[in-house]
């Protein structure tokens, strides 16, 4: 396992422990101002008996109001029920200190990170509180039913407030998710069109080579074409992986435009393919994704001319007009190297998506004269 892999796994277990830690703390604060002599008489008080001086239950009642918050996260419903006892006994004794907070965060936690039977630990928490109000009011509280209601009504807030951060967080967790899904989608993509033209064009031409054996000099310019397309496809390759590095910041330059079709139709003709370009009408700038879209799918019909008609005449059309650019890249015949090269289809289904996230179109099938035809249509957009 390298080290960052391992990094990555020891991340959950450093925050658990820095949550806690830093609940603990909080815990300890609110216990240390409990009987802070400004704080001291000033809390949640709920049944306004008749106060009562600090004993030793109270420092109990108050230490159990605050502590157990080192565990909020991890148990939260164990939490709740500690620091209600807490508080009940506070308030059937008539104590005041400022630890009553703690119920208040205990309620808010539960509402947060309870997990499993959340309806359960809500009941309870709604039971428990009915039952501390009998008992006060059975003490000889003053506090109208009213008062009882509204003071149910803030501790219910305090749960929901809770449960709203959950689902907050869960949204979060869940956008993350997809994000990460969809860039995994689109680097298999980019990874799919760079990697298997090149390579492709790498055995086209390895297998033609043994045919060029009785000409020294064509076959010295197709190992040469050979070593070139791999030098081409471990830069492109190393690129397209510096995307993976946080740290590095990927040059908007180094991204193939229509402009580089021409290289492009090149290099397939050094491979072994005719090829010919057909460019009609004046780019007017589609915008980079919508260039890269279109690049690509002349790139991927190129792999499959190569493919699956090898030294087949190939024609690339491109159509620029005022609503977009239209593609079409047709080849004659067809067979031949399918079974050495082999094909997945997942290039063009991958082509598919590029070209329908710009409201394009893509059709790929048998031409009306015979050969394979690749049609494509990517609306214009913003040229920025």
């Amino acid at each position: 396992m390298t080290g960052y892999a391992a990094g990555v796994l020891r991340l959950p277990v450093l925050s658990s422990r820095g949550a806690m830690v830093r609940d603990g703390l909080l815990g300890a604060a609110l216990a240390g101002l409990a009987f802070l002599p400004p704080l001291a008489g000033n809390g949640t008080r709920l049944g306004e008996l008749p106060h009562r001086p600090a004993d030793a239950l109270a420092v109990l009642a108050a230490l159990a109001q605050t502590l157990p918050l080192v565990w909020r996260r991890r148990w939260p419903a164990a939490c709740l029920a500690i620091v209600a006892g807490g508080f009940a006994v506070q308030e059937l004794r008539g104590y005041a200190t400022f630890a009553s907070v703690g119920v208040l965060v205990a309620l808010y936690s539960a509402g947060a990170h309870q997990r499993d039977h959340r309806r359960a630990v809500g009941a309870g928490a709604v039971v428990a509180y009915a039952g501390l109000a009998v008992a006060l009011h059975a003490a000889g509280s003053g506090a109208q039913v009213v008062d009882f209601v509204v003071f149910g009504l803030c501790l219910a807030a305090c749960w929901l407030a809770g449960a709203w951060m959950r689902g907050w967080r869960a949204a979060a967790a869940e956008r993350q998710r997809d994000a990460a899904a969809h860039e995994r989608a689109r680097i298999a993509r980019e990874l799919h069109d760079v990697i298997t033209h090149h390579v492709t064009a790498m055995v086209v031409q390895a297998d033609a080579a043994p045919y060029l054996a009785a000409d020294p000099e064509r076959l010295g310019e197709s190992l040469t074409a050979i070593s070139d397309t791999g030098r081409r496809a471990l830069g492109e390759l190393r690129d397209l992986l510096g995307v993976l590095d946080p740290d590095r910041v990927a040059p908007e330059g180094d991204r193939p435009t229509l402009g580089s079709l021409g290289e492009l139709v090149a290099r397939t003709r050094a491979a072994g393919q005719p090829v010919e370009l057909v460019e009609r009408g004046r780019p007017r700038g589609l915008g980079s994704g919508r260039e890269l879209a279109a690049y690509r799918v002349v790139q991927e019909a190129l792999t499959n001319a190569m493919k699956y008609a090898a030294g087949r005449p190939t024609v690339v059309r491109l159509e620029h007009r005022d609503d977009g650019v239209h593609i079409d890249v047709t080849s004659a015949g067809g067979g031949g190297t399918a079974a050495a090269v082999g094909g997945s289809g997942r290039g063009l289904a991958g082509l598919r998506n590029r070209v329908e996230v710009f409201g394009g179109e893509l059709s790929a099938g048998p031409a009306p004269g015979g050969g394979f035809t690749v049609a494509a249509r990517i609306p214009a957009g913003d040229p920025a």
